[in-house]
This record gives structure tokens, C-alpha cells and sequence, in this order.
């Protein structure tokens, strides 16, 4: 059995679980979230757990297992408690503001980048003197959120030899030295 597909996902108080037609629903109080599954693939409900089945041990059928158990889980949570991802944005100059969905990036070209977010992800940007500007991030929905902060950090990706650009907070930037002196 895959270790993960076979844990059960606990739903925790105020998360309901429907599942029909092979479409697992899950709502709660950050929102409702839905996700089709393969119809080889069974989820059933026992009191307030969720468990994942799979009808034999073909590759495919394991892979999807654990797969539509991950995926299941990450809807529990993120309409419980929700996802947040911070960002910083290093480089003199680099701004963000917000403004409701739209969120403005100067990052140093000859123009301001004006970014339309999806009505599931809420913005924030927030700027404190001596500090990097920090674009914050919430949302149920962890795949969009995923997708949302790889497209914002695809403007300006952390360069190794400054290390400017736009990166998550607590991330680690690998630095390179620049040109070596091999003067004799």
C-alpha cells in the first residue's frame, strides 16, 4: 500500500465531504473547493475521516492513490485554515503596491507590471522603511496559489551574483563570486 494513500485524512469541525459522480466537494469556512477523480479510485466516509481506496496494486493504480489523497487532503486544509506564501522583493528600487486584485511590481524596468489576481487569492504588499517590500499571498486553493507565486517570481527570478530579484521569505539564494582575479 502507498503510505500515503493509505492514511485517512481527518475532517476537522465546520469541513463538510461530499462525494458524487466521482467529484469529491469539500467546503468550508475559507470556501469550496472540488476536484474529480479517476473513477478506478474510491473515497469513502467514516464518521470524521476520509479514506482513499484502490481496487488492486497495478503502478497506475498506486501512483493515483497516493496522488488523490494528497490532492484530497490539501482541499481539507486549505478551506480550514487556508494557505499563505510571503514574498520579498530584493533590488534598490523594487516596489509593490495593491490595489484590490491588481497588483503593481516596479522591478526595475523601464515600466511598472501591473498583475490581475484571481478573485480566490488575496493580496497583500506591505513596505516598512529599511526593508525589503513583502508581497503577501493568501488563498484556499493550493495549486492556484502555487501557480500565482511562480508566475509573479518568473518577472524577476533571484540572480546569483546580487542576489536581486523576487524570492520567498526564508529562502536561501546560492551566491556565486564574480570574475576571479587570475592576474600573475
Amino acid at each position: 500500500m502507498s503510505r500515503i494513500g493509505k492514511a485517512p485524512i481527518e475532517i476537522p469541525a465546520g469541513v463538510t465531504v461530499q462525494v458524487k459522480d466521482n467529484v469529491v466537494t469539500v467546503k468550508g469556512p475559507k470556501g469550496e473547493l472540488s476536484q474529480a477523480i479517476n473513477p478506478v479510485i474510491t473515497v469513502e466516509q467514516e464518521g470524521n475521516h476520509l479514506l482513499v481506496k484502490r481496487p488492486n496494486d497495478e503502478r497506475e493504480n498506486r501512483a493515483m492513490h497516493g496522488l488523490y489523497r494528497a490532492l484530497i487532503h490539501n482541499m481539507v486544509v486549505g478551506v480550514s485554515e487556508g494557505y499563505k506564501k510571503e514574498m520579498e522583493l530584493v533590488g534598490v528600487g523594487y516596489r509593490a503596491t495593491s490595489n484590490g486584485q491588481v497588483l503593481e511590481l516596479a522591478l526595475g524596468y523601464s515600466h511598472a507590471i501591473y498583475i490581475k489576481l484571481p478573485k480566490e487569492v488575496k493580496v497583500e504588499a506591505k513596505t516598512e522603511r529599511n526593508k525589503n517590500p513583502l508581497i503577501i499571498l493568501e488563498s484556499a486553493d493550493k495549486q492556484l496559489l502555487g501557480q500565482v507565486c511562480a508566475k509573479i517570481r518568473s518577472l524577476r527570478k533571484p540572480e546569483p551574483y546580487k542576489g536581486k530579484g523576487i524570492k520567498f521569505v526564508g529562502e536561501i539564494i546560492r551566491r556565486k563570486s564574480g570574475k576571479s582575479a587570475n592576474a600573475k
